[in-house]
C-alpha cells in the first residue's frame, strides 16, 4: 500500500501569503470571541447591570463549557490537522462556530446554550490548533518569536477589540438586542473563512500524514520539555479564565462608564499590537527562557498589584506599578509560543501546539471552579489566596525549567543588530 507523505513546502511567496492570511483570519476570530464573551454573562442572565448572586453558579457553569468542549476534543482536531491539513481543519473549524454563534442568537435557555457553548468549544480548539501549526510551519527559524509574537498580538488584539466593543454594546443596547451581537460574531468568523480560503486554496487537498495518531498524542502531553512550556499557561488562565467571563457584568454592576471601559480596554490592544512583535524579536536574539523569565516577573506583579488595590483602593503608585508590571507579562506569550514551535519541529506540528489551547482552556474550566468557590466561602480573603497561589506556581514552573536547561542560557538564533 502506498504511503502519501506531505509534499514539499510552497514556495516562500505562497507560505508567506499563508502566514499573513492565518494573522488576519486570527484576528477576526478572537474579535467575534472577545465580542460574545463580554457579553456573554449578561446575555444569560438577562440582564446588563450586574448580576444576581442566584445566577452565578448558572453563569459559571454555562461558560464553562466551551473550554470542556475544547480541551476534551483540541488534541484529536490537531492530529486531524497534522493529517488531513491545516487549513481544513482552520476553515471548518471557522464554519462550525459561525453556524454555533446564529444558533446561541436564537436562545436564552441556559441547557441548550451550554450545549452550544460546548460544541464552539470543539470549533474553537481546532481554530486555534490549526492556525498555531500554520504560523510554527510557515515561519522563517531565525525569526520564530516575531511571528509567534505577530500572532500573539493579532490574536490578543482581536480578543481585546472586541471586549472594548462588547462593553460598549453593553452600555449602549438594551438587553433584549443583545443577539445581535453574536449574529455579528458569526459574520466576522465568515469574513475569516474567506480570508482563509483564498489564501489557503492551494492547501485544501487532503495532505496524509501516517505518523499523526494516538501515539502521537500520548507523546506530546508526556514530554517534559513541551509541558515545562505549556503548563504556566494553566496557571495564568486560572486568572484569566474568570476575568473573560465576569469582567463585564462587574465593571457595569460597579457602576464604571463602560465607553470609559472600551476606550481603556482599546488602548491596551494598541500597546500589545506594538508590544508582542517586539518581544518576539527580544525572545529571538537574546533567548527564549529570559523573556520567559520577565515576563513571569511581569505577572507576580500584576498579582501583587491587584492584592493591593483590592485592600488600598485606586492609589496611582499601585496603578503605575500594575501598568509596569503588565507590560512586563507581555513578553511571556511570544517566548513562550516560540520554544513550543521549536519544539514541535520532532513532533506532529499541530498536535504539539494542541497542548498549548489544551491547558489554557483547563485553566478556564479550574480558574472558573475556585476562583467562585474561593470567593463564594471567604470573601476577599479567598481571592488573595488565589491569587497568591498563581504567583507562587509560575515561578516555581519558571525555575524548573531554567533548571531543565542547565545554567547557561539558550542559544542566540538571531546576532545582534
Amino acid at each position: 500500500m502506498a504511503v502519501v507523505t506531505e509534499p514539499p513546502s510552497p514556495p516562500a511567496t505562497e507560505g508567506r501569503r499563508l502566514l499573513v492570511a492565518v494573522l488576519g483570519a486570527t484576528f477576526f476570530v478572537r474579535f467575534a470571541f472577545g465580542l460574545t464573551v463580554a457579553v456573554f454573562a449578561s446575555y444569560i442572565a438577562g440582564a446588563s447591570s450586574g448580576i444576581d448572586t442566584g445566577i452565578v453558579g448558572t453563569v459559571g457553569l454555562v461558560s464553562a463549557m466551551a473550554p470542556i468542549g475544547e480541551f476534551s476534543t483540541v488534541l484529536f482536531s490537531g492530529t486531524a490537522a497534522d493529517r488531513y491539513g491545516r487549513v481544513p481543519v482552520l476553515v471548518a473549524g471557522m464554519a462550525g462556530a459561525a453556524g454555533l454563534f446564529a444558533l446561541v442568537s436564537l436562545t436564552r435557555d441556559p441547557v441548550t446554550l451550554a450545549l452550544l457553548n460546548l460544541l464552539f468549544g470543539v470549533t474553537s480548539g481546532a481554530i486555534l490548533a490549526a492556525s498555531l501549526a500554520v504560523v510554527a510551519g510557515e515561519a522563517f527559524a531565525p525569526e520564530t518569536g516575531f511571528e509567534m509574537g505577530r500572532f500573539d498580538a493579532m490574536n490578543l488584539l482581536g480578543w481585546i477589540g472586541g471586549f472594548a466593543v462588547g462593553f460598549g454594546f453593553l452600555g449602549t443596547l438594551p438587553n433584549d438586542g443583545l443577539a445581535w451581537v453574536f449574529r455579528g460574531g458569526a459574520l466576522l468568523l465568515l469574513a475569516g473563512v474567506l480570508i482563509a480560503l483564498r489564501a489557503g486554496r492551494r492547501r485544501l487537498e487532503p495532505r496524509l500524514n501516517p505518523r499523526a495518531n494516538l501515539g502521537q498524542i500520548r507523546r506530546a502531553i508526556t514530554d517534559r520539555a513541551v509541558l515545562l512550556v505549556t503548563v504556566p499557561w494553566f496557571v495564568i488562565y486560572l486568572l484569566l479564565g474568570t476575568v473573560f467571563v465576569f469582567l463585564g457584568s462587574a465593571a457595569t454592576g460597579a457602576g464604571l462608564p463602560t465607553v470609559e471601559i472600551a476606550a481603556l480596554i482599546g488602548g491596551g490592544g494598541a500597546i500589545l499590537l506594538a508590544t508582542q512583535p517586539y518581544f518576539g524579536r527580544l525572545a529571538d536574539r537574546f533567548g527564549r527562557m529570559r523573556l520567559m523569565t520577565v515576563g513571569t516577573i511581569g505577572f507576580v506583579g500584576v498579582l501583587a498589584c491587584a492584592v493591593l488595590l483590592q485592600s488600598y483602593g485606586p492609589r496611582p503608585e499601585l496603578l503605575g506599578a500594575l501598568g509596569v508590571s503588565a507590560l512586563a507579562a507581555l513578553a511571556y506569550g511570544p517566548a513562550a509560543l516560540a520554544a513550543l514551535a521549536e519544539l514541535a519541529q520532532s513532533y506532529s506540528r499541530a498536535t504539539t501546539m494542541a497542548v498549548y489551547t489544551l491547558t489554557i482552556s483547563l485553566g478556564m474550566i479550574v480558574g472558573l471552579a475556585l476562583s467562585t468557590t474561593l470567593y463564594a466561602r471567604f470573601g476577599a480573603v479567598g481571592l488573595d489566596a488565589f491569587f497568591g497561589s498563581i504567583a507562587v506556581a509560575l515561578v516555581g514552573l519558571t525555575v524548573a525549567r531554567a533548571a531543565t536547561l542547565g545554567a547557561r542560557p539558550p542559544p542566540v538564533t538571531t546576532p545582534a543588530r
